[in-house]
């Protein structure tokens, strides 16, 4: 688990990087009795207690003493459990000694310039040097010398306890880049955000595949564009050519041999919509929020707002998503039973901006 692996190597996340996720994630909420289920599971699922005291104690660097302390204070409660129940979880590999050559801000600051890959300088740490100085002799010296973990790891251990933790996007944007330089795939990121959003906390977890679509698509991260209080997650961005503009897609239900339907939540960003299409069982749209847009071939179109139910007839032509100056959240219900939806051409700007 803890050997350097590259990008093209790595396919998925294994048992117990999933579990440094949810332990980093409750220790950085404060989140004591998950904590004490994710720290259960973590040993069960081979890690060593050094390697779960080390995840803790970096946490401190990023969740704050507090609660890395009571994290550490839950860990001895589980392992006392644990041995009286005659598990004896195996101790693992402690850090080698400090090298006596260099000072820790010496340290600290080629270990930062390596991480990163570049040496980091100006903005807040000129206007702050002391911050600049406590970061680099204590997380990137003391801590980022430690060799019980590697920076792969360790950079896992903080995208998670960001992932989970309000008010720090800025910070979770640039350590997805960092744990991508230092071997962590952009898929394990997502399913890092996967086991956010299922295990941990909702909101949290769609907010944190968010943010990595955008250092992903390298465009800004702009949080007013982006549902954070909807009934369903946002899901995957929708990489087809059957829409134009931005939209995203959770799947809900997919149709099997018990229901014949699917069911998926759709959101339109500003202006995005789908192209002119039909479908042979028909389609039931549900609108939830923003504003929206629907036209059937050869009919005025139609404005859609939360609480509006649209039924589409089998084999019409029809169109839908946002409005110009507002998202659109639909679900969407379709009997594929018939056949697969049929695509047309593209909606022009003329059949977009016709008037109500």
């Amino acid at each position: 688990m803890f050997a350097q692996t590259t990008a093209d190597t790595a396919v998925a996340l294994n048992q117990k990087e999933r579990s440094i996720i949810l332990i980093s994630a409750f220790t950085a909420q404060g989140n004591m009795p998950q904590l004490k289920i994710a720290l259960n599971n973590g040993l069960s699922a081979g890690l060593t207690i050094s390697e779960i005291k080390e995840t803790l104690v970096q946490l401190y660097a990023y969740a704050g003493f507090p609660r890395s302390l009571n994290a550490l204070h839950k860990l001895m409660e589980v392992l006392d459990e644990r041995k009286t129940k005659g598990i004896n979880d195996v101790l693992g590999k402690e850090p080698a000694e400090y090298s006596v050559k260099k000072t820790m801000l010496q340290t600290g600051t080629e270990n930062q310039t390596k991480l990163v890959g570049s040496k980091i300088a100006g903005g807040v740490y000129e206007f702050a040097p002391a911050i600049d100085q406590f970061l680099k002799e204590h997380l990137f010296g003391a801590i980022f010398s430690r060799d019980n973990l590697d920076w792969k790891t360790r950079e896992l251990i903080t995208i998670s306890a960001l992932a989970a933790m309000e008010g720090v996007t800025p910070q979770l944007r640039s350590h997805y880049g960092v744990g991508m330089y230092n071997g962590l795939t952009a898929g394990q990121l997502a399913e890092l955000s996967t086991v956010i959003e299922m295990g941990v906390d909702n909101q949290r977890g769609t907010i944190a595949r968010q943010v990595l679509q955008s250092v992903i698509d390298k465009k800004p991260y702009v949080e007013s564009s982006q549902p954070n209080d909807e009934i369903f997650p946002i899901g995957e961005k929708i990489t087809n050519d059957n829409f134009i503009g931005t939209a995203w897609l959770n799947q809900l239900i997919q149709s099997d041999s018990i229901n014949n339907i699917q069911v998926g939540n759709v959101t339109f960003e500003k202006g995005a919509r789908t192209k002119w299409h039909y479908h042979p069982g028909g389609q039931i749209l549900l609108a939830l929020d923003g504003v929206g847009y629907y036209q059937e071939k050869g009919r005025a179109k139609r404005m859609l707002h939360k609480g509006d139910v649209v039924k589409c007839a089998a084999n019409v032509p029809h169109w839908h998503g946002a409005s110009p100056g507002d998202k659109f959240i639909q679900v969407a219900i379709t009997d594929p039973k018939n056949g697969a939806t049929v695509w047309l051409e593209a909606v022009g700007e003329p059949e977009y901006n016709s008037p109500l």
